[in-house]
């Protein structure tokens, strides 16, 4: 039977045809937990590795008739869940044939999950960068310069986020989408060319690598401020600091419009997006340490945005992030791993009350501001203890291979401790803080030979470190430390492999 083609979908209709302030107010009006339930239905009648892992733990779908039996189901992963069914199962109708396109992530042994969809369901991250491009950028208003510097390939940040934007000029935005994709001589060109003539530009990109983008194209004489850019992030936490910072070197003077966050993984797309709310609140915090703790638990401070239930239905379990939603591979009850929680929008704003928050003009923001209520998701990071690195997950696996080569492993313990560490300019860097075994002394030429074996597994191992990462940025720096040493490897305590 023919599929329908996009122009034709009904969905693709409705997202062309309708205004964003209504899709919220359509939203708005549906129940979240009633349209959950009702993709459960299908996700356990149409999905034959959904049906099988429901049959394997002797569920009935038909004793899950309301959003409590439904939160009580066991939660599926990619090691009890997408790792055991075959490809096809895994999708609505049990076959590959209802997808048009492909991302891939990379998994900690190499080995990379494949991510099918179609273009119906681009549309829900589609609206999360219309939301960003409207009520952020004004984009409706402005001709836009959009600039992909991820990576393109089969990785899910480039393509995704290129189609996405084709989207939003589809709808109407006068948009030109140019995708130079990681590439700085080749995003330059861009801006020399094309940026003159459009009110302002749009990068986007991992945190680091849009940071490197903007100092080498000011060395290089490129005079940000003139094309007014605007800024869109996704893949990893950074500090209030680094927003100023980076604010400052193009000439922004409204960080809470000027730049946001995306939270979006390979399985899921784009889960939640930072508003000028969630920015404003963040930079808030960021100023009050103690009620950030009292609000997150932590005294770091996470990646803040904003989500529709409607479309990426979140839950908590044990401090990590739940979802569920359709995708041409649907996710019910999906455990990625992510350290954070949720909160309601009447939550959040209690607490800001409670603390003397009355109004968003309180926050800085104009007095006329308008918000969407929608509830909040809050990401410190991976909480299997992977380290993001220019939008790469490195996994510790990967480090081990490096170590365990044969002109190293007779001198080295095999523990290490890997870090992301970031400098006082904003710069990251990759950093691996090795154990040597008893009398061995740490010496120059080891460091280097460590570096190049740990680089060269990842290039190996990790599609994302490959294409991610800028080739300058690849080699990890090296510290070697003494046996049982107290700072990194005390004796007695279980070790641990990352630390942020």
């Amino acid at each position: 039977m023919p599929q329908p083609t996009p122009m034709n979908d009904p969905a693709f209709q409705y997202f062309l045809n309708t205004p964003l302030p209504q899709i919220f107010t359509d939203h708005l009006a549906t129940d979240p937990q009633a349209k959950l339930l009702e993709l459960f239905k299908r996700c356990s009648s149409q999905v034959p590795a959904y049906r099988h892992f429901l049959e394997h733990l002797q569920i009935s779908p038909g004793q899950i008739s309301d959003f409590a039996a439904f939160s009580s189901l066991p939660l599926t992963s990619k090691a009890n869940y997408m790792q055991v069914y075959p490809l096809p199962e895994r999708c609505l109708g049990g076959s590959l044939l209802g997808a048009d396109r492909v991302a891939v992530s990379s998994g900690s042994t190499g080995l990379p999950t494949f991510w099918p969809r179609s273009v119906a369901y681009e549309l829900d991250v589609a609206v999360r960068f219309e939301q960003v491009f409207l009520d952020s950028f004004a984009a409706d208003q402005k001709s836009t310069l959009a600039i992909v510097c991820f990576a393109l390939g089969n990785w899910v940040g480039g393509l995704f986020t290129t189609s996405c934007c084709w989207h939003l000029a589809a709808k109407g935005y006068p948009l030109m989408v140019a995708t130079p994709g990681n590439n700085k001589a080749e995003i330059f060109r861009v801006v020399r060319e094309l940026a003159p003539h459009f009110e302002q530009t749009v990068l986007l990109g991992y945190p680091p690598f849009v940071k490197d983008v903007i100092d080498a194209g000011a060395a290089e004489g490129i005079a940000w401020a003139s094309f007014k850019p605007k800024l869109v992030f996704a893949g990893e936490v950074f500090s209030e600091e680094w927003r100023t910072l980076l604010g400052e070197r193009i000439g922004s003077d409204n960080p809470c419009y000027d730049s946001a966050s995306l939270y979006g993984t390979a399985d899921g797309g784009v889960l939640g997006n930072e508003t000028p709310l969630s920015i404003a609140i963040r930079r808030w915090l960021a100023n009050q340490p103690e009620a950030a703790r009292a609000l997150f638990g932590e005294s770091r401070l996470p990646t803040l945005v904003q989500y529709d239930p409607c479309s990426r239905f979140f839950e908590m379990h044990d401090n990590t992030l739940v979802v569920s939603a359709e995708n041409t591979v649907p996710l019910m009850r999906y455990h990625i791993a992510d350290k954070g929680g949720v909160l309601t929008f009447a939550e959040m704003w209690h607490f800001l009350a409670e603390h003397g928050i009355r109004s968003p003009s309180d926050l800085g923001l104009p007095a006329d501001f308008q918000s969407r209520q929608l509830p909040f998701v809050y990401v410190f990071g991976r909480a299997d203890f992977t380290i993001s690195y220019y939008g790469a997950n490195i996994f510790p696996e990967n480090i081990a291979v490096g170590l365990e080569q044969s002109d190293i492993m007779g001198l080295v313990t095999g523990k290490f401790v890997l870090q992301a560490l970031e400098s006082q300019d904003g710069n990251k860097t990759l950093h691996v803080v090795v154990e040597l075994l008893p009398n061995v002394k740490p010496n120059g030429q080891l460091t280097e030979i460590i570096a190049l074996s740990i680089k060269t597994q990842l290039l190996r191992l990790n599609s994302e470190f490959a294409n991610y990462t800028p080739i300058d940025r690849q080699q990890p720096q090296i510290t070697l430390h003494p046996f049982a040493d107290p700072d990194f490897f005390p004796v007695g305590v279980k070790h641990r492999y990352t630390r942020r």
